[in-house]
């Protein structure tokens, strides 16, 4: 992991950046948003066949779908292999936890060993066949700048992975994190449905209220203070994002879910760390959002949802819901 965007500073971190580009801009999101469209609604149709059987799994069924679906299709994977990606990512998120016990650290070090094996020899492919995809586009930009193959593989490979792992874990957090509470604030969802246009308050709200990593590690780089308390270089620093959103010197009521709040807020990092795929997870959201307040009224929580014992990634395991 200590190759892609989140572990590197400038210059490095710059030159990585610029080899992107703009990669979610206006034209490319306006074209994945039919995309995206047209696969929540496969995904609700499948949510509500199940539903007319009793409760049906939220998370299994479309949060946990949706952004492997979207990101594996923008990278050209092959639909034969995103659930076993994305059963590797919950793995590898282990390392960056505060305290992972033995076990969890051996699930991760082979999960990373997996990705890495996965994305090393689609970079290879792509690199014999190019075609017009992102991964064959970042080989031919850092053909461009980098003479040595191997390197620009690296490059690209580590890139490619990034995407991946923060388009999965994190997305899916915030589709079903969302959704959750807004089935257990049903007079917000009822005000929302009569008013759509305000679906990025919410999730932004969300953003805030519970959000997708909780727990930022950095390492300082020099002899600092912060706050008062000295940080020698290479000590790390826990940022710790959860609670700087419940922070009552920033926020009114932070305990309280309140759509209407249109907050600031870390959900997404900030500075030259800024999410790079944020306005995608936006998309996601907002499309499923949109196609759950038109499609489906009345459902209801049924039993409490599951979570994953962690500290820095959150992530709802369960969410079933029912017909009220």
């Amino acid at each position: 992991m200590g190759g892609t965007l989140p572990m590197l500073n400038p210059p490095h971190h710059t030159r990585v950046r610029r080899s992107v580009g703009n990669v979610f801009h206006r034209n490319s999101l306006a074209e994945m948003k039919t995309s995206v469209e047209r696969t929540t609604s496969r995904l609700l149709d499948r949510f509500e066949e199940e539903l007319a059987y009793g409760p049906a799994d939220f998370c299994t069924l479309v949060s946990e779908e949706l952004p492997v679906i979207t990101i594996g299709e923008w990278l050209q994977i092959p639909s034969a292999d995103f659930a076993f990606l994305r059963s590797l990512t919950h793995d590898q998120v282990y390392t960056q936890e505060l305290f992972p016990n033995p076990s969890q650290l051996a699930l991760s070090d082979e999960s990373t060993r997996q990705l890495r094996e996965y994305f090393t020899s689609l970079v290879k492919e792509r690199r014999e066949k190019p075609g017009r995809d992102p991964v064959s586009e970042w080989i031919r930009v850092w053909d461009a700048q980098e003479p040595d193959r191997e390197v620009a593989d690296e490059a690209v490979y580590s890139l490619t992975l990034f995407m991946l792992l923060a388009a999965l874990e994190t997305t899916a957090h915030v589709l079903s994190s969302t959704f959750r509470l807004l089935l257990e604030h049903p007079r917000q969802l009822n005000w929302l449905r009569i008013h759509p246009e305000q679906i990025p308050d919410a999730i932004d709200e969300a953003l805030r209220y519970d959000a997708p990593i909780h727990m930022i590690s950095r390492v300082a780089s020099e002899d600092t203070e912060l706050a008062g308390v000295t940080v020698r270089k290479n000590e790390m620093v826990q940022l710790m994002a959860g609670a700087a959103h419940h922070d009552p010197a920033h926020y009114a009521s932070p305990e309280v879910f309140d759509i209407r709040r249109r907050p600031a807020h870390l959900g997404f990092g900030g500075g030259i760390h800024f999410c790079l795929g944020n306005t995608l997870a936006r998309l996601e959201a907002d499309c499923l959002l949109t196609a759950l307040l038109e499609r489906l009224p009345g459902l209801r929580i049924t039993a409490a949802p599951l979570w994953e014992p962690r500290v820095a990634f959150r992530r709802l395991i369960t969410l079933p819901v029912a017909r009220a």
